[in-house]
C-alpha cells in the first residue's frame, strides 16, 4: 500500500490546500493525515510524549475524513500539542466506516519544534473525495 500528498498553491490564497491520494481508502486517510501534520509542524522535530486514542464511526467516508482531520485540529487546540505521527486503521463494515487511530505528539515548544501553521479548522470549501478504480483522491482546504 502507498499514499502521497502535495500542497496546492493555486486553490486558496489565505488558507492552505492539499491533495492526498492512496491506493486504498485507508492509505488515503494516511496521506491526508500526514499532510495535515506537516501543515502544523515538522513531525521529525516533535517528541512522542503525548498520546490519545481516537475512535470514529460514520456512514459516509467523506464525512469521516473531515471529522478525523477536525479531531486532529481539536486536540492541537484543546491539549496544546503538535503531532509526530497518527497511525490509523480504517474498516468498512455494516454499511459504514470505522477508524481507529493514535495521535502521538508533544506539547507545543517553539524552541525545540519546527512549528509551521496554526490551523483553525478543516473546511468543506473545495473539499472533494473521489475514487478512480483502486485509487482514492481528496482535496482539502484548511483555515489558517
Amino acid at each position: 500500500m502507498s499514499y502521497a500528498f502535495r500542497f496546492l498553491d493555486d486553490i486558496a490564497i489565505a488558507d492552505i490546500a492539499f491533495e492526498a491520494e492512496g491506493d486504498s481508502a485507508e492509505e488515503l486517510f494516511v496521506g491526508a493525515t500526514r499532510a495535515l501534520l506537516e501543515v502544523l509542524a515538522n513531525p521529525v522535530t516533535i517528541a512522542d510524549t503525548w498520546q490519545r486514542q481516537v475512535l470514529k464511526r460514520e456512514g459516509n467516508l467523506d464525512d469521516l475524513l473531515i471529522e478525523w482531520l477536525s479531531e486532529i485540529v481539536y486536540w492541537k487546540d484543546a491539549a496544546g500539542v503538535v503531532f509526530r505521527d497518527a497511525p490509523l486503521t480504517l474498516r468498512g463494515e455494516n454499511g459504514g466506516w470505522t477508524m481507529k487511530a493514535t495521535l502521538i505528539g508533544a506539547p507545543v515548544d517553539g524552541e525545540r519544534q519546527e512549528l509551521r501553521n496554526d490551523v483553525k479548522g478543516v473546511t468543506k470549501h473545495r473539499y472533494r473525495m473521489e475514487r478512480n478504480g483502486a485509487m482514492w483522491k481528496v482535496t482539502v482546504v484548511v483555515d489558517v
